[in-house]
């Protein structure tokens, strides 16, 4: 069996509530900053029991594409494009050149085109059928990031769009990494978009309790492995990698940031939106993940947790790290970036994917705002509150979504 290619990141774009691109996001979580503030994406009464989330402000799709194509595109794809954009001109790839065949896409989204949905509903139930933009389904499909992403810099080769809820961007990037190492394609664009400040999905998830409901300190709302949490908070953002198999990077003179070594995927089979009490299918996504990599637990010096500052979730992952790495679960590093993002869903993948990638090269880690009193249980290093200067080799990074799927993804620092 020949052996397997080895696959690296040269390439990495953000667009976040914390920042519009890699170097402001990286800034502000290691500032500790939240982005999470009070709702004015669309109107709402005393009904709402939720009216914070996390909204990327600020931002001009046509950054990234002109103004007519942005009308026609959703704001997930709007936000998608443009951080594969900062991702392609950080890697300085000459996409217009070679074989096109050779490079891919993935690029998910756990719900899609939600705000054309509403939108266009509304529309229907206005005015009648007739009324309805021609471009209704392309807008709503949660491909259509990676269709636009295709289009805008030719990549004819493997084209893919998970959509595994919050675990959406880590499989995304395991796909790549996965038909990278197979040979199928040299280079991939890998990650998620998700913009689903929406009315629906702020009334749904609201039903369902698992919001939060600390309107009256937005920037606190967030407060993963605190005895206070109370729920999560809803966000949109978007974060794209490119992944390349290391001959070619090397034969090119890229920028290398970092090596993606390994991966683990499980399933729950436990409950729709529910984990696992015990934690057992992320202690096996993670174990999984490390045996692929071909690293030993005590090798580990970070885990960027799922940690969404739900009562439930919080406390199956810390047990299943707990049950994965035994005494030095109290060694290693755990933070949730989601503390200052808020949990944008099928992005977040991504986003914590590019937060691994920084902290590696960069020696910090960042925080877990907000955790003032942990909760029975949470006895690990949380990187509490103010970022800790620590090198670090080799990191994890976990995404858990509903459906029972899990993803950890290993990442090794570029030496």
């Amino acid at each position: 069996m020949s052996e397997k290619r080895r696959v690296v990141v040269t390439g990495l774009g953000a667009v976040t509530n914390v920042g519009l691109d890699v170097e402001s996001f990286w800034s502000s979580l290691t500032a500790g900053r939240s982005g999470v503030s009070t709702i004015d994406a669309f109107e709402y009464d005393e009904q709402w029991p939720t009216t914070i989330a996390g909204q990327v402000r600020g931002f001009d799709p046509t950054r990234a594409m002109d103004a007519r194509e942005a009308k026609k595109v959703d704001r997930v794809a709007q936000l998608g494009v443009a951080a594969a954009t900062e991702a392609v001109e950080h890697c300085g790839f000459d996409f217009g050149s070679g074989d096109p065949y050779r490079r891919g896409v993935a690029i998910g989204s756990g719900i899609g085109g939600i705000i054309t949905i509403e939108e266009q509903i509304g529309r229907l139930e206005a005015k009648g059928p007739r009324r309805l933009t021609p471009f209704v389904v392309p807008r709503l499909m949660v491909n259509a990031t990676a269709g636009h992403t295709s289009i805008k810099f030719n990549l004819k080769g493997w084209n893919m769009a998970p959509a595994t809820a919050c675990a959406t961007g880590g499989h995304a990037i395991a796909d790549a990494f996965t038909q990278i190492q197979r040979g199928t394609v040299d280079i991939v664009l890998a990650g998620g978009s998700e913009a689903a400040v929406s009315r629906l999905c702020i009334s749904a998830f609201g039903v369902m309790k698992a919001l939060s409901t600390r309107n009256d300190e937005p920037e606190r709302a967030s407060r993963p492995f605190d005895v206070d949490r109370d729920g999560f908070v809803l966000s949109e953002g978007a974060a794209i990698l490119v992944l390349e198999e290391f001959e070619h990077a090397k034969a090119r003179g890229a920028d290398i940031l970092a090596e993606v070594v390994g991966f683990g995927i499980t399933g729950d089979a436990h409950h729709i939106a529910a984990p696992d009490p015990d934690g057992a299918g992320a202690h096996m996504a993670m174990k999984f993940a490390l045996q692929d990599a071909g690293i030993a637990p005590d090798a580990v010096g970070y885990i960027n947790a799922h940690g969404t500052s739900t009562p439930l979730g919080d406390i199956a992952e810390v047990s299943a790290a707990k049950a994965l790495f035994g005494d030095h679960a109290y060694t290693l590093a755990m933070s949730s970036t989601k503390s200052m993002t808020g949990h944008a869903l099928g992005a977040a993948g991504g986003l914590e994917s590019v937060a691994v990638i920084q902290a590696l090269r960069k020696g910090v880690l960042p925080p877990t705002i907000n955790l003032d009193s942990p909760d029975e249980g949470m006895d690990l290093d949380f990187v509490a509150n103010e970022a800790q200067d620590r090198p670090v080799d080799i990191a994890l990074n976990n995404t858990f979504g509903f459906g029972g799927s899990n993803v950890s993804l290993v990442f090794k620092r570029w030496a």
